[in-house]
């Protein structure tokens, strides 16, 4: 599954054409490599999303076979590894 669709769907991102975004920003990194949006997500990869304030880190538990999960399903999907609150000067 793609990168994209995998982080809309895990609710990472809110949206598929914000990760897009945001893996063309080289913000996404997929296993400590800044990861293009098109890149195969596998089960125990590790994604860093970092945004303006917040540094998230999540491994990939599964991967769903269909194109659309429900929120208690995208819960199962990724375990949150650590959430790193950032300092707004340091950027």
């Amino acid at each position: 599954m793609r990168l994209d669709l995998f982080l809309k769907l895990s609710r990472l991102c809110p949206r598929r054409t914000i990760a897009q975004q945001l893996c063309d920003a080289g913000v996404i990194m997929l296993n400590g490599r800044p990861a293009k949006s098109a890149h195969a997500v596998k089960a125990g990869d590790e994604i860093t999303v970092r945004r303006r304030n917040r540094e998230t880190t999540a491994r990939v538990l599964s991967v769903p076979a269909v194109a659309n999960v429900s929120r208690r399903q995208a819960n199962e999907l990724i375990e949150i590894l650590r959430e790193i609150e950032l300092d707004p000067l340091s950027n």
